[in-house]
């Protein structure tokens, strides 16, 4: 499958996979920090964005774009970076294909399965309810949403994915159908028994419960060489509200500083 996607300097190429509900755009303004030392990509993922949609969505098919993506721009050693459900795509393909990978980056995900999460079909079904025949603007959409999604911070991102389908009518990038009829397989594991040996970064949110204790028995036997770090101040949208200290675990990690765009 041929994503779309978006492409920021020059370097080592760093490709970054935003999770689910979620767009390139999300990404945009870290990307550029990252890209004043590397070649940044940020693909939208199947069925998200401008990307193809598809009745098949789990972690191998999007492994495979994965693969299809690195071996189609001729990207040598990239280093994966993932949030949520694009964390569990990198670590799929590391362990997949580690020898292709130079290091690995997962934001506030861990490789077990998680029970269902009740916020998640609530976004889905509160997208599937807009009456587009009703709207002509996006103020009237977020007024629709917010009887179910009564967070303006989900509501906006959610609204990532509002798109004008003509002058006068809207409709939504997500193929919501798809992914809510797979939503068991992104609350799956990763499923390998191999481990990818190479550096890698988890990164959790200090607010979140997406990464617990009890997770780093799992991680080191999957990425022995992982590095578990906490930003205290984040929940899971660690990149939306703590974009600074994100940054900094990334200068550290990767080597390379991770600098605002025209800083010195």
């Amino acid at each position: 499958m041929e994503l779309q996607y978006k492409h920021f300097g020059e370097g080592q190429p760093v490709i970054i996979l935003h999770g689910v509900f979620g767009i390139s755009d999300n990404w945009v303004s870290i990307g550029r920090k990252i890209a004043e030392k590397f070649s940044v990509y940020i693909p939208d993922q199947r069925n998200h964005g401008k990307s193809p949609h598809s009745a098949t969505f789990n972690y191998f098919a999007m492994s495979d774009d994965l693969n299809e993506f690195i071996r189609t721009h001729q990207l040598e050693k990239p280093i994966l970076l993932g949030h949520s459900m694009g964390g569990k795509v990198a670590m799929t393909y590391a362990l997949e294909h580690p020898d292709t990978v130079d290091k690995l980056v997962v934001v506030d995900i861990s490789p077990r399965k998680y029970p269902g999460r009740n916020v998640h079909f609530e976004m889905i079904e509160a997208m599937m309810a807009v009456d587009f025949d009703e709207v002509e603007t996006r103020e009237q959409v977020e007024e629709q949403l917010k009887s179910s999604i009564p967070s303006r911070r989900i509501r906006l991102f959610v609204m990532k994915n509002l798109y004008r389908k003509t002058r006068h009518t809207f409709d939504w990038r997500l193929n919501l159908p798809a992914i809510s009829a797979n939503m068991d397989f992104i609350f799956d594991g990763v499923q390998s028994t191999d481990t990818f040996e190479g550096p890698t970064l988890f990164v959790r949110g200090g607010k979140s419960d997406y990464i617990q204790k009890d997770d780093y028995q799992l991680i080191k036997k999957m990425f022995p060489a992982a590095e578990i770090e906490t930003i205290d101040n984040a929940s899971h949208w660690v990149h939306a509200e703590a974009p600074d200290e994100l940054c900094a675990l990334f200068s550290s990690f990767l080597g390379k500083e991770c600098v605002p765009p025209g800083a010195e």
